[in-house]
């Protein structure tokens, strides 16, 4: 016997036999075992999923002389004279070639003739969207009351190319899109078969490329074996379909992570060595980022189209990225395909396109830094911590520079006390002198104490307290000159921050007031923290942990 393809050798003979269509299938058995038989059919659908296939097992099964749960034998005179296309009462027509008026006109005149051997007569026309409109127009009539005898069977694969007025005088099907697990299952059992060796990786790739149809899946498989024989090696079968390993994707996912430029490199110089297309090279990587989305969203792989050897890979890359980091790769990603379609030099343009891929800084959502600053870690900001610590455990004061300098003198209007002297000894005061602390002693560190805060807090501080000084003092409680506006307010909010640092530098804490106020900070603040209520949950962290207020 002369050599056939895996199509046309492993077509399908018995509705059973369609994979991946059974709500097609069951349904005309059904119709078949209730005889509520249509007079007219159209079958639409992608390529190669099973159209013309199931239009001739519905003819053999109209036609069988004897059925079996409503399936053809495919044993009985009808079955043999149809699958050898011998029978005159099952007319296949290719509307392509047949598509003038004239051949519609003939047509209408054969359907008054009763069929020869079988039951019905059966026309099955391919492709129908290619009549032209005189072709559908003359069609009409006999399409909504054909002879009991006659049955047409449409197959399209542009429906919207065909008339309304035609689709509405018929039964439609859409046929599905093959699952790759489907077209993996069908080329397992054709390859046991036949004796074929060939691992699940081969399989997948193949299945892949054919794009949800069985037909295409089994034009590549016979492709492959022409190359490798019956031991079907994976690394061979991508070769011979000229497709991008999967192994490709994670080396630049991997490389996001531990921020590994040179990668981008070797994966273009790659990618151009094979004459892969620099396109369906940025399609294949926007599928991986969403199957790690897949994986981070639902913690399974069942979701995802791959071979069964990377699913543990895409488990462990999954905890590499957040929701909303992969999210934001994609709509990168998505974008840049769109620029690369136009980009005179591709090579260059994917070069810059993975640059900027994996120069990209992981984010923190709020409710993230909210939950960070409540467990105590301060990762997230630049400031001191904001979690208030214990400080029953007063630790020894930081050293400084002595005999400092300072740049201008800074006069007292405390009658009290005066300045006589311009040089002083920056050498902080020890807890233990904490109480003999005066003001003189702040004016003389005064300088020295903007500076230091000027340069840990920067615009937030150092403006304000380099235009205020110290006037008098009662305790812990220094009163100061000012001339900026919202100086109460800023320090209110730094109240800890200027406690803290009060206590190293003068060796004691200090509550700052603004002269003739007659307000104590330290109580006000506290007055703030001591709300009970608040109209929004995070409202309560972002005035008692954050410092903030509230702005009428």
């Amino acid at each position: 016997m002369a050599y056939q393809v895996t199509a046309r050798k492993w077509r399908p003979q018995k509705f059973n036999e369609v994979v991946g269509q059974e709500h097609i299938t069951e349904t005309l058995k059904n119709s078949l075992r209730k005889n509520r038989i249509a007079h007219a059919y159209i079958f639409t659908g992608p390529r190669g999923v099973g159209k013309t296939t199931t239009a001739r097992i519905l003819a053999k099964a109209l036609n069988c002389l004897n059925p079996v749960d409503y399936e053809p034998c495919n044993q009985c005179q009808m079955c043999k004279a149809i699958n050898e296309v011998q029978s005159m009462d099952i007319i296949e027509i290719d509307a392509a070639t047949n598509r003038g008026i004239d051949e519609v006109r003939t047509l209408r005149e054969s359907v008054k003739y009763a069929p020869t051997l079988g039951k019905y007569k059966v026309y099955i026309i391919d492709e129908v969207h290619m009549l032209t409109t005189e072709s559908f127009n003359a069609f009409l009539k006999t399409l909504e009351e054909p002879p009991s005898h006659t049955i047409f069977i449409f197959a399209t694969t542009d429906i919207h190319k065909v008339p309304p007025t035609i689709i509405s005088r018929c039964q439609r099907f859409d046929f599905r899109r093959l699952q790759i697990d489907t077209i993996k299952e069908q080329l397992k059992k054709i390859a046991d078969e036949e004796k074929i060796k060939i691992d699940d990786k081969a399989l997948t790739i193949i299945a892949k490329k054919a794009d949800g149809a069985m037909r295409d899946a089994q034009s590549y498989f016979d492709q492959v074996i022409a190359f490798c024989g019956e031991q079907v090696d994976s690394d061979m079968a991508s070769k011979i379909l000229n497709l991008i390993d999967e192994e490709t994707y994670f080396k630049i996912s991997d490389a996001i992570s531990s921020k590994n430029f040179q990668v981008v490199f070797d994966t273009i110089k790659t990618i151009y060595q094979n004459g892969w297309d620099f396109t369906d090279f940025l399609d294949g990587l926007i599928e991986h980022f969403r199957n790690i989305l897949t994986v981070v969203l639902t913690n399974k792989t069942t979701q995802i189209e791959c071979a069964e050897i990377y699913k543990p890979e895409y488990l462990r890359t999954s905890k590499e990225f957040s929701k909303g980091d992969l999210l934001r790769i994609l709509k990168f990603l998505s974008k840049a395909q769109q620029e690369l379609k136009f980009s005179n030099n591709q090579k260059l343009k994917i070069e810059i396109i993975l640059s900027h891929l994996i120069g990209l800084e992981k984010s923190a959502t709020i409710s993230e830094i909210i939950s960070a600053i409540e467990s105590g870690n301060s990762s997230f900001i630049d400031e001191e911590p904001i979690k208030k610590k214990s400080v029953d455990k007063v630790s020894e004061p930081k050293s400084y520079v002595s005999n400092y300098q300072p740049e201008r003198k800074v006069p007292s209007v405390n009658k009290k006390s005066t300045v006589t002297d311009n040089t002083f000894d920056s050498k902080p005061l020890s807890v233990s002198d904490s109480s003999k602390t005066n003001l003189d002693e702040i004016v003389e560190k005064w300088k020295f104490f903007v500076d230091e805060i000027s340069k840990e807090k920067g615009f937030m501080l150092g403006p304000i307290f380099n235009k205020v000084y110290p006037s008098e003092m009662e305790g812990t409680k220094i009163f100061l000159n000012n001339t900026e506006p919202g100086f109460l307010e800023t320090i209110t909010l730094h109240q800890d921050y200027l406690e803290k640092k009060s206590l190293s530098i003068f060796g004691k804490k200090l509550q700052f007031l603004e002269k003739n106020a007659g307000i104590n900070l330290k109580s006000q603040n506290q007055s703030i923290s001591d709300k009970s209520t608040y109209s929004d949950p995070f409202e309560k962290i972002i005035i008692e942990e954050l410092g903030g207020r509230e702005i009428s």
